[in-house]
């Protein structure tokens, strides 16, 4: 019987681009806290987790707060991004996204998410891809950020998928990492040199197809 193969997503950067929205509601917050955030600090934000995204703009800002506040300016953070994405549609999926993940789709390939998105499900709703997912890992199901590799190896597991058998798709150095501790091929999107220890690097799924694809399986 052959391996199930699989296909494991970032979204943020990968299928998607939602870094502005993060962006804008970070930045509200930081200014209501009197603190200067740059698009420059904002990069240090990519594939890190809400709390410690937060912990980084104090840490700019040199402010201490204790955890019930943090909660609160997270939990503000988000409600102003979730109201930015609530205005998303199918126009702001990434060049090739779409079309590369209906090809493994219609090729067996088991197609899966794993992002830090604790609103994963609302973006893959608004972009009308929901359905193209065999199983969702998202900020909700996972207790470790990356660099850890919980997120992918659940990923594979709900797909029935070895981690030999799973190319993981990400922007960014920590999602890398968590690739390649988990025993995955590790496929890094962008131009960034942070991605220099994936084992493919391209500008973005319009450069995959189904050959490329079967080809990395060594």
């Amino acid at each position: 019987m052959e391996n199930i193969r699989a296909a494991i997503f970032d979204l943020d950067g990968v299928i998607v681009d939602t870094a502005k929205y993060h962006f804008l509601a970070w930045k509200r917050l930081a200014e209501e806290l009197d603190i200067n955030f740059t698009l420059e600090d904002n990069e240090r934000l990519k594939g890190v987790s809400r709390m410690r995204s937060l912990e980084i703009i104090l840490e700019i800002g040199g402010k201490t707060y204790d955890q019930d506040f943090k909660e609160k300016l997270a939990a503000s953070k988000n409600t102003w991004y979730k109201e930015y994405i609530e205005k998303m549609d199918e126009s702001e999926l990434l060049e090739g996204a779409k079309e590369f993940i209906e090809t493994l789709k219609n090729n067996g390939i088991k197609v899966a998410l794993g992002s830090a998105s604790k609103n994963a499900m609302m973006i893959l709703t608004k972009l009308n891809i929901l359905n193209y997912f065999d199983a969702i890992i998202d900020g909700t199901k996972v207790k470790n950020a990356k660099p850890d590799p919980e997120v992918f190896l659940l990923g594979a597991e709900a797909v029935g998928a070895k981690p030999e058998d799973c190319i993981v798709f990400e922007d960014a150095e920590a999602g890398i990492e968590a690739a390649k501790r988990a025993g995955m091929i590790a496929i890094g999107i962008g131009k960034s040199d942070t991605l220099k220890d994936s084992d493919l690097q391209i500008d973005g799924l319009h450069e995959m197809d189904l050959e490329k694809f079967n080809l990395l399986f060594k």
